[in-house]
């Protein structure tokens, strides 16, 4: 079946011209990833800040007037720098990788494949700020003062320091002191893994939608292995989170919320496909009789019929021939 010209553009260009294109994208891909990395380490120490905020709010929380980080390798702190400046990096230059991409990408696709394709070009960069932000502002504090509320936390200045002096610990009459210390690295792996961990989860909606676009999911295949996907989500919460049952719980619940509103957004494809599909003609009823009959079978081979009638499948007829 020949494609019209106005609904795919010219693709006829050799392999040896596509391999070209696809170094050209990538060269600016890359490119951009690096600019905006050496954007990001330019304000390293800020962004650190930035995500060491949910930490320092628990600490002053806890009784700790100044909060202090600290790193133990020479080159620790400029590796945590380097950590943050690529995952910034590739946030930034998201926008210009993923035009590149559409611009490899849209010459082999029919203009409603590039209208059907547009929209969650523009949602998968939107959900993932909105789950990174929901991790920072929410997920993150509460993981924090779950950890740090298991011991009494006196500032670490009270438990090193008396008054003016930046020499003497505080006396204590009897007991050892328990304060936390905590490394910039360690606590910024966490910060960042919860960051990326709810930042991909929130992209399960485009997924699904994308798949059932594509005809690869439906609303009731999405229905029928709920059960699997609680598993499926628990398992992820248990690998991802930290060790506590707080954040776990609260990944499990936005991930099957997020699950539940794909089979929405499933079914709505495929309503508006089969309103489409109607309103050209190209709908016919043995499409709903062939799924009814799909379902029918489905359930009759649990009572031993092969279409869902009472007739058995070892039914042979009379004399043992076969009807015709």
């Amino acid at each position: 079946m020949s494609r019209s010209t106005d609904e795919i553009e010219d693709s006829s260009a050799p392999l040896i011209e596509h391999l070209a294109e696809l170094r050209t994208r990538l060269i600016w891909s890359v490119l951009a990833f690096v600019v905006a990395m050496v954007v990001v380490f330019s304000v390293g120490g800020i962004v650190l800040d930035f995500l060491l905020l949910p930490i320092e709010k628990t600490m002053r929380d806890l009784g700790n007037p100044n909060p202090v980080m600290q790193y133990t390798a020479p080159q620790e702190y400029f590796f945590t720098l380097i950590r943050i400046s690529m995952v910034g990096g590739l946030m930034l230059g998201f926008p210009v990788i993923a035009y590149q991409m559409w611009r490899f990408v849209a010459p082999g696709l029919y203009r409603k494949e590039k209208d059907a394709f547009l929209p969650f070009l523009v949602a998968s960069p939107a959900l993932f700020l909105l789950g990174a932000a929901f991790a920072h502002y929410i997920v993150v504090p509460l993981a924090m003062a779950f950890f740090l509320g298991f011991a009494d936390l006196p500032s670490v200045v009270s438990a090193y320091f008396s008054g003016g002096d930046t020499t003497t610990p505080t006396a204590t009459e009897a007991g050892i002191d328990i304060v936390f210390q905590g490394k910039v690295n360690e606590t910024l792996d966490i910060t960042l893994k919860m960051i990326v961990a709810f930042g991909i989860s929130f992209q399960l909606p485009v997924l699904l939608t994308l798949m059932g676009k594509a005809g690869l999911a439906s609303a009731a295949g999405l229905r029928g292995t709920r059960k699997y996907a609680v598993v499926g989500i628990l398992l992820l919460a248990a690998l991802v989170t930290p060790p506590d049952v707080t954040t776990q719980v609260i990944l499990f619940v936005v991930v099957y919320g997020l699950y539940e509103i794909s089979i929405f957004l499933v079914a709505r494809v495929e309503k508006t496909r089969e309103a489409r599909l109607r309103a050209e003609g190209l709908w016919f009823e043995d499409d709903d009789d062939d799924k009814d009959g799909a379902d029918g079978a489905e359930d009759g081979a649990e009572d031993g019929t092969e279409d869902g009638t009472d007739k058995p499948v070892w039914d042979i007829g009379d004399g043992g021939d076969k009807k015709d």
